[in-house]
């Protein structure tokens, strides 16, 4: 199952009618406008992109967005301030998932077909709601009972501050990380679902390169680390 996002694309797009993005805690500020644009570059151009990249390889790939089949239903999210638990931040038509039915995804699986899905869900009244697409994998690998969660970033993995690339973490190290600002921005969102996964009960989670070429099948396949791998323990 491919999960995808697609910051860069809607900075472009957003740039292309004059908005400038803006992100709290790396998570975007989503006005209604920018809600329409990002379900048109997600769900219109990059899944349509990996789909048909997918399918020129040999696979049988879908697009869906968390629409499809009412899989990823969700509400507005309530962003807490890192510092000061009093302040809550407004970020917009950014969601926070309630519930996810997995069932349209194992259709297509069952049948033979590559899922490839945009982060975006709906509320109870019908509204969208823009989803950071790591909380989306991590939250849809644990309820799929995943063997496995590789998320691909364009870093070697989780830094320490001197840069080094720190190999195993263990959720107590992760909230010493935190604590101390080593891990910050869109890191966060993407460290917090990795962990919540690991916790869940998905065996593995590893955060990957994704410019080095071949990397997953690197990472299954040898017996050498790549990036960074997260243990609930």
């Amino acid at each position: 199952v491919v999960v995808h996002g697609g910051g860069p694309q809607i900075e472009h797009a957003l740039n292309r009618l004059g908005k400038k993005g803006q992100f709290v805690q790396g998570m975007r500020v989503t006005d209604a406008e920018t809600m329409e644009v990002v379900e048109w570059v997600l769900g219109g151009e990059v899944q349509q992109d990996i789909v048909g990249l997918i399918n020129a390889a040999g696979g049988k790939a879908v697009g869906l967005t968390g629409r499809d089949g009412g899989m990823i239903r969700a509400k507005k999210l309530k962003l807490v301030d890192n510092q000061d638990p009093n302040i809550e931040h407004d970020v917009g038509q950014v969601g926070d998932i309630e519930s996810i039915d997995p069932s349209v995804v194992q259709a297509l699986q069952d049948d033979q077909f590559i899922p490839v899905i945009s982060p975006i869900g709906f509320g109870e009244k019908n509204e969208s709601y823009n989803i950071n697409a790591d909380v989306v994998a991590a939250k849809l690998a644990t309820v799929l009972k995943a063997e496995k969660l590789l998320m691909l970033t364009n870093i070697t993995g989780v830094l320490d501050k001197e840069g080094q690339l720190l190999t195993d973490l263990t959720a107590r190290r992760i909230d010493e990380l935190f604590a101390d600002g080593t891990i910050s921005g869109g890191m966060l969102p993407k460290i917090a679902g990795a962990l919540d996964a690991a916790k869940s009960g998905v065996n593995a989670v590893h955060i990957i390169d994704g410019r080095v070429p071949h990397v997953m099948l690197l990472e299954v396949l040898t017996e050498q680390a790549y990036g960074t791998m997260i243990r609930a323990r």
